[in-house]
């Protein structure tokens, strides 16, 4: 089944030259033409609200990963009840521990080329005024990956002296493996605490399946303290579930990490991808949480079930919704329903309630247009829905035509990260949250509509090294700022 801070002086130095942080004007409208500066506002929320952003906009570096740890999917959640503050948690998904004969390893730099890595949800505790950093962290949960120890024997040795020299004299073209991360983003929310319930659940992903066939397939884990978890697993008889404490990747010494069951929906079936074989790096089944009136809503984007056939490039993509009012049943969520379709392949997505507002917020992977302020480069879009319904979700025109290229208006026009040359890596995208899911923001921040967190794959590392483009990478964090349109 199914990491830490240490930036530095060298590393905060890196980070601040990696900002990129340009001047940026404060009209009304977005420009229309080459202005050297960013645009700073967009109408959403059915033409009522203004989302603004400026040069005064607050962005900043999260975390610079060491070269053998990275971390993306990074959700900050207020742990606060209505009886206690409660500090704020940071959930993540993260490098799998390494282990091998001697225990852990050394700080080496790694590559994701293991199908297995990156199999581990990370967590670590801080205060709210320090919310904009990453607190040290520990993974908590992960599949097991062990490093090769070769058994040591008389002809072993010759036969790798053989092999070594053979290689010496006929060196192979290096051909460096394809590196890709398991889609095993967790989703944390907490349980029905309305009923008494003191569990924070995480939902995350494994792949199911033979090599080809295989799909994501949700899985689950719950917590008291985020420190130790237990698994959902299937009963002894077959037929129930139980929740089984999670000890270790299993190794020597150690009993093995039991064996995780799907997630069911209320017809009894798994809740998995709708596509068979593809790539581990597959945004299927990923999304958020939000509890709204007591139920749970998953939304969340997938391939269109027709469009299975296609080249993984050219499917197309849609919002999915699953509802539920008891994340600990044995069948946990409702059929899947299309809220929108038709989108760009791989598009990530993230939905909530939007902070101090009865609608929608969703975050959403996307491009600038054309004509914009540094051209058509990754950024990450935000819409809010004119209400709180669920078919306001659906009313939202998340792209300009032609939908597949991804762009849209409704960028934030983010300035951190960035290899120094106009281009950007942003992925792995997720915001800050109360403990049902829901938007919310550090208490220094507190004016500000939603504090967002992402990856810049292109940004450079600590060590300056180039051998990966997951580990090492950093994270950033900016803010929003939204406002209802003063009537004319």
């Amino acid at each position: 089944m199914i990491r830490h801070l240490r930036a530095g002086a060298r590393g905060a130095a890196l980070l601040a030259a990696g900002l990129g942080l340009g001047g940026i004007s404060a009209h009304g409208a977005r420009a229309q033409s080459g202005d050297a500066s960013p645009p700073t506002c967009f109408r959403t929320g059915g033409g009522a609200l203004e989302i603004c952003r400026d040069g005064a906009e607050a962005e900043g570096a999260f975390h610079l990963p060491d070269p053998c740890a990275f971390a993306q999917n990074v959700q900050i959640l207020r742990l606060a009840t209505r009886d206690r503050p409660g500090p704020i948690q940071v959930v993540y998904q993260g490098e799998t521990p390494l282990t091998g004969r001697g225990g852990r390893k050394p700080c080496t730099e790694r590559r994701a080329t293991d199908p297995r890595d990156a199999g581990a949800v990370h967590s670590g505790r801080t205060a709210d005024q320090l919310a904009t950093l990453m607190p040290a962290a520990e993974p908590r949960l992960w599949e097991s990956l062990r490093e090769a120890e070769p058994r040591r024997t008389r002809r072993g040795r010759r036969n790798r002296r053989a092999a070594a020299e053979a290689a010496r004299e006929n060196p192979a073209p290096e051909t460096p493996a394809e590196e890709r991360i398991g889609p095993r983003g967790p989703i944390v929310v907490a349980g029905r605490d309305w009923a008494g319930e003191e569990y924070h659940h995480v939902f995350l992903l494994a792949m199911a399946g033979a090599e080809g066939q295989a799909r994501p397939v949700q899985i689950q884990a719950r917590t008291y303290d985020f420190e130790t978890f237990e698994i959902r697993s299937r009963s002894e008889d077959g037929y129930g579930i139980t929740w089984t404490p999670f000890t270790g990747g299993g190794g020597r010494g150690r009993r093995a990490a039991p064996a995780p069951t799907a997630v069911l929906d209320e017809a009894g079936r798994p809740v998995v991808g709708n596509c068979p074989g593809e790539p581990p790096d597959t945004q299927a089944l990923s999304g958020s949480i939000s509890v709204v009136d007591q139920t749970y809503h998953y939304i969340y984007t997938d391939t269109l079930p027709e469009d299975c056939r296609e080249p993984a490039a050219q499917r197309r993509t849609a919002v999915f919704l699953r509802t539920s009012r008891d994340l600990g049943a044995a069948r946990v969520w409702s059929a899947p329903r299309v809220l929108l379709k038709d989108l760009p392949p791989r598009l990530a997505l993230r939905a909530a309630k939007a902070k101090g507002m009865e609608r929608w917020a969703l975050s959403y992977s996307c491009r600038r247009p054309a004509n914009a302020p540094g051209g058509p480069v990754d950024d990450i879009c935000l819409q809010y829905t004119a209400d709180l319904s669920l078919d306001g979700i659906g009313a939202l025109r998340l792209f300009a035509d032609p939908v597949s290229a991804g762009r849209s208006p409704a960028y934030l026009g983010l300035r951190s990260g960035g290899d120094g040359s106009g281009r950007y890596g942003r992925t792995g995208h997720f915001w800050m949250t109360d403990r049902y899911g829901n938007l919310d923001t550090p208490g220094s921040l507190s004016v500000k509509a939603g504090f967002l967190t992402w990856v810049d794959r292109l940004a450079p590392r600590a060590d300056l090294g180039e051998g990966s483009r997951i580990y090492g990478r950093p994270v950033y964090w900016a803010t929003w700022t939204v406002r209802p349109v003063s009537p004319r």
